[in-house]
């Protein structure tokens, strides 16, 4: 896809991955919107000029409506759509009390990416071009058992996303899926995970990728490969009981 004349809209874009890829995107040349739900973020991004700033909660379907609309008042030719919005929280599964946080998940990463893609699908049909970018997770192909829900909500998008494009399949509508690994989005992230991916060399490949022709169904940086494919390759047991050990994060297991 061309990333140089694009009006992209990146929804849980305030920091982390989302904030570098908008940075990305306004770099190259297109016109940026990002949505997100603390204001002081926001504002923060709207002070610094490279995007526009929309409020928007992707579990409230009211939010979601009006951020729509307000984003296609000021852009009515906007042709990405970037849906960011997650949350990633360790559950212990032999307590019963996890599942407000397997609630939540599901409700912010899967029906949030959900509604987000509804609000804006029937612009991008009538516009008969576009591009709907759905962010998933390596942990969608290979969990992490310390964050079951998150791992689920993120096969779903995936399961999603592949519906959706066929779906639209003749309208002009292209869906992307980005799938990132490990990322170290802070230096605290770093810390904790030194194999995580620098985020700047991640927004770099990611981009170089996105500029491919045609835009690639699944955008896979080297890093992910081996979670995307570890099942094809043999490996899937192996790395989910290496994953396993994050169990000793949870409280009730140190």
């Amino acid at each position: 896809m061309d990333i140089s004349n694009r009006t992209v809209l990146l929804v849980g874009a305030t920091s982390g991955i989302g904030l570098e890829l908008a940075r990305r995107f306004a770099e190259a040349g297109s016109t940026v919107i990002v949505g997100g739900r603390r204001a002081d973020l926001l504002d923060r991004i709207a002070a610094e000029g490279f995007a526009t700033a929309v409020r928007i909660d992707v579990t409230d379907q009211d939010s979601v409506d009006r951020a729509r609309d307000a984003v296609l008042l000021a852009h009515p030719d906007l042709d990405t759509i970037v849906t960011m919005s997650g949350v990633m929280i360790p559950e212990d599964l032999r307590d019963p009390a996890h599942f407000g946080d397997a609630e939540r998940t599901i409700d912010t990463n899967l029906l949030g990416t959900i509604r987000v893609i509804d609000a804006f699908t029937p612009h991008l049909i009538a516009r008969g071009a576009g591009t709907v970018i759905t962010v998933t997770s390596g942990i969608g192909f290979l969990p992490f058992p310390a964050m079951p829900s998150y791992a689920a909500s993120k096969a779903g998008v995936h399961a999603y996303s592949e519906a959706l494009r066929v779906q639209l399949a003749g309208t002009g509508v292209e869906v992307a899926e980005l799938v990132p690994p490990a990322v170290a989005t802070t230096p605290e992230h770093a810390r904790i995970n030194p194999r995580a991916l620098a985020l700047a060399d991640f927004a770099t490949e990611v981009m170089d990728l996105l500029r491919t022709e045609p835009t690639p169904h699944e955008i896979l940086v080297r890093g992910v490969l081996m979670h995307r494919w570890a099942e094809r390759d043999g490996t899937y047991a192996e790395l989910v009981a290496q994953r396993s050990q994050g169990l000793a994060m949870l409280p009730s297991r140190q």
